[in-house]
Parts: C-alpha cells; sequence; structure tokens
C-alpha cells in the first residue's frame, strides 16, 4: 500500500529527522518539544500553529506506516518520538538530508536545496544534489519528481512524492490548504468528544437525579 502522508504527518516526519541531526543530544524527541519543531518560523514552509491534538493525530498515522512513534523500551518518565525512515528506505545521508528539508519546505530547485541542506549533508558540487534527486526519484515507488519549470525561472523545482503527485503544490497553496482542512478535522473530531463527553455526563446526572427522587417517595 503506497504511503500518502497529510500535511501535518509530513512536518512531522521532516521536523525528526532534521533534529535526529542537528540537535542529536535532545532526540528522540517529547512530545512538546515536538510540537516547537513543527511550528517553528525558520526553516519552515508554510509556518504553521499545530496543537498537541493535531501533532498526536500525526504521530498516530504515521505509526500506521511505521514511519516514525513512541521510542520502544525507554527508561523515560515522558514519552519520546522517534522516525523510522532509515529502517523502512535504507536511505543515503544525502538522500535523507534532501527528502527532509523537501518535507519541511516543499518544492525546491537544487541550488536552494544544496545551501539548505548544510547543517544535514555538505553537499560538495551542485552535481552532488541532483545526483541524490535522480536516486530518489529512480526508487520504486518513486521518492521525489521534477516540476514543470514555471515562467520566467532560470532552475526546474523538485517535490517529494510522499504526500502523492506534487503538480498541485507547485504554488504553494494547496499546502496551506490542507494544513487548515487537517486542522479543522481535528477540531471538529475534539468537539465531538466534548459532545460525547457531555452527553454521557449528563445521563449520569440525569440517573442521579432519578434516584434521588424514588429515595425521596
Amino acid at each position: 500500500m503506497p504511503i500518502l502522508l497529510n500535511a501535518v504527518e509530513a512536518r512531522i516526519l521532516g521536523a525528526l529527522v532534521e533534529k535526529e541531526a542537528t540537535t542529536p543530544e535532545y532526540y528522540p524527541l517529547s512530545l512538546n518539544a515536538l510540537i516547537n519543531a513543527c511550528n517553528q518560523k525558520n526553516n519552515r514552509e508554510p509556518v504553521m500553529t499545530l496543537d498537541e491534538d493535531a501533532v498526536r493525530q500525526g504521530l498516530h498515522g504515521l505509526e500506521s506506516d511505521k514511519l516514525a512513534g513512541p521510542v520502544r523500551g525507554s527508561d523515560s518518565r515522558v514519552t519520546k518520538y522517534e522516525h523510522s525512515l532509515q529502517e523502512v528506505f535504507n536511505f543515503t545521508r544525502s538522500e535523507l538530508a534532501l527528502l527532509c528539508v523537501l518535507l519541511l519546505r516543499g518544492p525546491q530547485t537544487p541550488g536552494e536545496l544544496r545551501g539548505r541542506t548544510e547543517r544535514l549533508h555538505k553537499f560538495e558540487e551542485l552535481a552532488d544534489v541532483q545526483a541524490g534527486l535522480q536516486r530518489l526519484m529512480q526508487r520504486e515507488p518513486p521518492l521525489a519528481k521534477i516540476l514543470p519549470r514555471q515562467p520566467g525561472t532560470k532552475e526546474a523545482r523538485y517535490a517529494h512524492l510522499l504526500s502523492g503527485d506534487a503538480e498541485g503544490v507547485a504554488d504553494g497553496h494547496p499546502a496551506d490548504a490542507s494544513v487548515a482542512q487537517y486542522e479543522e478535522r481535528v477540531r471538529l473530531a475534539q468537539l465531538e468528544n466534548d459532545v460525547a463527553a457531555l452527553r454521557e455526563e449528563f445521563e449520569k446526572l440525569k440517573q442521579e437525579l432519578e434516584q434521588l427522587r424514588h429515595q425521596q417517595r
């Protein structure tokens, strides 16, 4: 079954990969640290404001795909989370760095990727970036693709395919929309849970009131 991440799951996965490489002393990440990593204002496009429920839902989806989840057998009192991309795909360091930045920042040119992956993996030449992208594109199924060149631009951009075909994300707006839709679904689910809890509480109070009436008779 092909992997199809929503925008929140992609952000969580990218944040876990990034923090493993850039701040290994704090990795795996607690839930609070992961929320902060997802909502960073730098090195993120688009900037998100995910709450705990959204991140928990995203982690649940990633765990179903065996891409991330809680650390097994940890002594820590606080649950911590890690990705398992390496176990699933056996990436090279260059492939993992490129995919990470594509997950965090959307479609980019090889030049942009070379500069933005520097903290994760140093590409000596632009050709090394292009070679890494080619390896991602040649996987089965492909994990990246080249997008049609936009008018007035010299370089084509590349996008990851873990969220499905990237044709529709060329201008970045659908990513924003999908995040908003996902957050709205999470809010609605929370409201439904709250309503169900209130109904249960109401039924309990109703039963207690009936018992009191019977006792007073």
